[in-house]
């Protein structure tokens, strides 16, 4: 049986392909919440059994209508409940004792309202688990499954036009904005083989419905529109899953603003979450985040081809240099390298087109529309000697004309053919040659910066698809104390986890501090040491370049006094006396716990700056330390790690296997870990180290 670890995502088959459908609650009326699926499915003739259920008459929609869900003939594969909220969570219970599998709930009125609501919608999921039926919504839009024909749903979109063939599915929390993406997919000629809204997810999760696209030969490309999500271990495990099959993933989180993450809970009494922990995991599985609806069908549509370039680069093909600057600032913008072309090619290709510009964007001038035998040396020298894996041919209104536009269709075919594994793009305005385009093998794109943005993400995907699964970490054994320690017990525990203290003791009294300053040497820090006090600096809690045992004995008085000044009520436990460590860059760790992902580990710049540059990389825990360089290599102010104006390089090695250790410690404290703070954790040049200054452990 599927652990926890490995969910068995086909259960949702009864939802998505069934053989057998009870309609309770049917109209007819075919334009009616109830009576749309019926008249759906008589329309395109849907193969398997359709039974309505309606006790006052004897036929609906000219099909038999059942008196009650115990006249069914057998037990339907699924149950589609379209009644009002008081009679549903009965409809759910029949069903159940009938044998039925699987309930798609509209009915609305529960915990998208108020408490009661909740607390009604957790009484319809208990009976539905009771019985092992798999319960999607209630308050949800349904499901169709073009390819077999079932519409499951009360959705008004297919009154536009019904899915054309194609093998992108939509998952979406929203029933509204599911079969929106659907009419505009319509509008794209985009074919979605598959949609399911799970509306308040009483049951049946975003996760559940990700990992089922995941495995399912119906779908290739996966959009997703999400408010919040609820069960992370599902959701997690359908991106490993979609990131193993070579599917990407390309999501609207919204959510993002406080005003957005408070109409996310109403809509769908889902918890809006992070945005920022969020982003951290999908970046981890190589999903791709879309920002509006236009830039998420750009993806899928560029993702149709399947091409999927791992170290992505773009070459460039043009008839403007406008546009190619354009496409360069684009390119620069959406994180797609652009590298020159070899010198000897940019040479060969001069004695071509004296005037033209081969570097990379490849301006080979509007002399390839004068003279059209030059656009197959350009473009060969782009793929073949550029070796570029996407390449993007910026041709303008050029390619519309009666006069270039068949000439230059047979001259790029050919060009593809003999290249046939590039990523081939065209920006052009020729409504009338999109389709013999795209029926070549091109991706067509009017503007070049949204042509760009949709490259830049088939590279995501396929870095993420190239990926090597990284092997367990290793967790340490940990015991935390019953309540947040101090700072010496705090970097003690972190500290045989493996992230550096710097070497320190603490002093119960003031020959005790003098003693261990002269065994430490001398300059040292002195610190006030209270579990109570955590941000000593605050109250002047900290005193720097100590550099004498008079110096020692005095700097103990102030701090006491300091903090029966300051925090009268602390406990105090004495001094810390910790060496002073010089010239080393200061970084920040921490460790926050989500309500959703669990631990959450944070590496930024430290002292003050993270709090004013907010430059920081999160990463769910734990990871190894080849994980931790990368997030730590990610931040912006990394050159100053890196030796910037001929400081020495920074031991980052040694930061990253500190970081790395801080993750699995988080893991292996468990829940009872509230959060870690290491700042500032001191980088000493390569080779020397990493030591935390300072540190809290907070335990709930």
């Amino acid at each position: 049986m599927p652990g926890p670890s490995a969910p068995d995502f086909t259960s949702l088959d009864a939802l998505v392909r069934p053989r057998s459908i009870a309609l309770i609650g049917a109209s007819d009326d075919p334009i009616r919440i109830g009576g749309r699926p019926v008249s759906y499915m008589k329309q395109r003739g849907y193969a398997g059994q359709l039974w309505p259920v309606n006790p006052n008459r004897p036929t609906v929609q000219g099909l038999p209508a059942f008196a009650s869900i115990a006249a069914l003939p057998a037990a339907p594969d699924v149950g589609i409940v379209a009644v009002p909220a008081s009679q549903a969570i009965a409809a759910v219970d029949e069903l159940g004792k009938k044998g039925c599998r699987a309930v798609i709930m509209f009915s609305a009125g529960f915990a998208e309202m108020d408490e009661a609501g909740a607390a009604e919608q957790d009484r319809m999921t208990a009976v539905a688990k009771s019985h092992g039926i798999r319960l999607l919504g209630p308050n949800c839009l349904g499901v169709f499954n073009a390819s077999i024909e079932y519409y499951a749903t009360f959705s008004a979109s297919f009154e536009k036009g019904w899915p054309i063939p194609g093998r992108i599915g939509i998952a979406s929390q929203s029933g509204a904005y599911g079969t929106h993406l659907f009419a505009a997919s319509l509008d794209r000629g985009l074919g979605t083989a598959v949609c399911i809204t799970t509306g308040n997810e009483a049951e049946v999760a975003l996760g559940d419905v990700l990992g089922w696209m995941a495995q399912a030969p119906e779908v290739d490309v996966i959009c997703a529109y999400a408010e919040g999500i609820r069960e992370s271990a599902k959701f997690i495990a359908a991106l490993k899953l979609a990131r193993a099959n070579r599917k990407p993933v390309v999501m609207m989180k919204v959510g993002r603003s406080a005003l957005g993450g408070h109409a996310a809970k109403s809509h769908t009494a889902s918890i809006a979450g992070d945005d920022t922990v969020t982003q951290a995991v999908l970046d981890e599985f190589g999903v791709v985040r879309a920002r509006t609806t236009e830039e998420m069908l750009d993806i899928a549509y560029a993702a149709t081809k399947r091409i999927y370039p791992a170290g992505n680069t773009l070459g460039v093909l043009t008839v403007s240099g406008g546009a190619g600057v354009l496409i360069s600032d684009a390119a620069e913008a959406a994180g797609v390298a652009m590298p020159e072309m070899p010198a000897e090619t940019q040479a060969r290709l001069r004695t071509l087109v004296p005037f033209c510009a081969p570097r990379n964007p490849v301006d080979c001038t509007a002399q390839v529309t004068n003279q059209m035998d030059l656009i197959a040396p350009f473009g060969d020298a782009i793929a073949g000697e550029g070796g570029y894996p996407s390449i993007l041919a910026f041709w303008s209104q050029t390619a519309a004309g009666s006069s270039i536009g068949p000439r230059l269709l047979v001259e790029m075919s050919a060009m593809r053919a003999r290249f046939p594994d590039r990523l081939w793009v065209m920006s052009m305005l020729a409504p009338n040659r999109v389709r013999d385009y795209e029926e070549a093998g091109f991706l067509v794109f009017e503007d070049p910066s949204r042509a760009v943005n949709a490259i830049s993400a088939m590279g995501r995907f396929g870095d993420a698809f190239a990926a090597v699964e990284p092997a367990a970490v290793p967790l340490p054994r940990v015991v935390l104390p019953t309540q947040t320690p101090s700072e010496a017990v705090a970097k003690a525990l972190l500290d045989q986890a493996g992230v550096p203290a710097v070497p320190e003791h603490a002093a119960a009294d003031v020959e005790a501090a003098v003693a261990a300053a002269l065994s430490i040497g001398f300059p040292v820090v002195l610190k006030i040491l209270s579990p109570d006090i955590l941000h000593k600096s605050e109250i002047g809690g900290v005193l720097l370049d100590v550099g004498s045992a008079e110096a020692v004995r005095a700097g103990f008085a102030t701090l006491l006094q300091r903090a029966r000044q300051h925090a009268p009520s602390a406990r105090i436990e004495g001094v810390l006396v910790a060496k002073q460590i010089k010239n080393a860059v200061e970084m920040a760790f921490g460790v926050l716990q989500d309500p959703v992902f669990g631990p959450v580990a944070m590496v930024g710049l430290g002292g003050i700056f993270i709090e004013v540059l907010k430059d920081v990389a999160f990463r769910r825990c734990p990871f190894d330390a080849a994980e931790a360089e990368r997030m730590i290599r990610s931040l912006k102010g990394f050159p100053l790690l890196d030796g910037v104006r001929g400081r020495p390089k920074a031991d980052v090695a040694a930061l990253a296997k500190a970081l790395s250790a801080l993750s699995a410690f988080a893991v292996a404290a468990g829940p009872k870990l509230a959060g870690v703070d290491v700042n500032p954790m001191l980088v000493l040049p390569a080779g020397q180290g990493c030591y935390a200054a300072d540190a809290v452990v907070e335990v709930g």
